[in-house]
């Protein structure tokens, strides 16, 4: 009885300390919310826009400028929120990785 006793203290004395060999996990960190791009806002339509009639010049004129001003920053924002997008990307597949090595940790 006493020698299987110290079997088993050895047994768990060794597999202790194989699991404090092993690398600790790593824990994913998330990219920060402050570089997330802002997606700019479309501008109001006019109501003219729907009518029968159709905007006066002046009116068309400055919605057509304002289509094109939002044109240009919608330009600014696609490779903008790609590039936050692969950093939601990359930290979803860390996360995945670090779940599995916390799982591999549990079974050692």
């Amino acid at each position: 009885m006493r020698q299987g006793m110290i079997g088993l203290v050895l047994t768990l004395g060794l597999t202790g300390a194989s699991a404090a060999l092993a690398a600790p996990c790593a824990v994913p960190v998330p990219p920060p919310a402050e570089g997330k791009p802002e997606k700019p806002s479309l501008p109001p339509k006019p109501a003219c826009l729907d009518a029968k009639g159709g905007c006066p010049g002046w009116e068309a004129y400055s919605y057509n400028d304002a289509i094109k001003a939002y044109n240009a920053q919608a330009q600014v924002f696609r490779p903008l929120a790609e590039a936050y997008a692969q950093k939601l990307n990359a930290y979803v597949k860390a996360s995945g990785e670090y779940a599995q090595c916390e799982m591999k940790s549990l079974q050692q």
